[in-house]
């Protein structure tokens, strides 16, 4: 009876070390495919740790968590809706930029080279775009659209998707001849193997800083070094292979 007693004690502890090496992250979605590289990485670096990444569009997973949704640290796709979670005041520090982000075109059937002036071509039928209202890529696509002078030209052509991820997959199944989506996207490597993108220039949409915040709850030692190393001088490696600047060069 003390044998099975010690064991289940031991048991107990295990699983509360456990818990207090995770960490829950609601993270953009265009960030779905750095973040398994520098999550991989992480844990590589720290043993036992644990990492859990919940992907959507900023907008939404911001109001989850202003609803009460139980996340450690939130990445935004841009800066407002980290802010706007330090408003509600569900935050613990300041918001932080973690990465630039830039938008780019991408199709499997059309060739992009002619840039946004292609989205005139009168045999694409739909265009894939992120809500602005709720994904700040999609923002970004709409405002260099009306820009440059086309948005109302082809906004009956404009199919709404939730966030990039699902604009990205409008487009790889057919359900839409072309799609704005993050230039990290178009890293992934069916991505590139079925179609080709234009990146938007600087002039056309500037760069997005997209900012993370740690939120209240009991987590926040782990949330921060979660965040910290996704700031830091190793991962700015990673994130510069998906596209992204960061404000660490080397």
């Amino acid at each position: 009876m003390l044998l099975f007693f010690g064991c289940k004690k031991e048991s107990g502890h295990q699983k509360n070390s456990t818990q207090n090496s995770f960490v829950s992250v609601a993270a953009a979605a265009n960030l779905r495919d750095v973040l398994k590289d520098l999550k991989q990485l992480y844990i590589a670096e720290n043993p036992g740790k644990k990492v859990e990444i919940t992907f959507g569009s900023s907008g939404l997973l911001a109001q989850q968590i202003i609803n009460g949704a139980a996340f450690d640290l939130f990445l935004s796709a841009d800066s407002s809706f980290a802010e706007k979670l330090k408003n509600e005041n569900r935050n613990f520090g300041n918001a932080e930029v973690y990465a630039l982000g830039r938008v780019a075109m991408w199709s499997s059937a059309f060739d992009l080279s002619k840039g946004l002036q292609t989205v005139l071509n009168p045999e694409i039928k739909k265009i894939a775009v992120a809500d602005p209202k709720l994904a700040p890529y999609g923002k970004n696509a709409v405002q260099a659209l009306k820009n440059s002078g086309v948005y109302e030209k082809i906004e009956h052509k404009i199919v709404w998707a939730e966030n990039i991820s699902q604009a990205a997959q409008f487009a790889v199944t057919g359900n839409a001849d072309l799609a704005f989506i993050a230039f990290s996207n178009t890293v992934n490597k069916e991505m590139k193997a079925k179609g080709n993108f234009y990146q938007l220039s600087e002039k056309e949409a500037g760069a997005i800083p997209q900012s993370g915040i740690i939120l209240k709850g009991k987590k926040q030692a782990e949330a921060r070094l979660f965040f910290d190393f996704i700031r830091s001088k190793k991962a700015a490696q990673v994130w510069k292979k998906y596209g992204y600047q960061t404000e660490i060069q080397h």
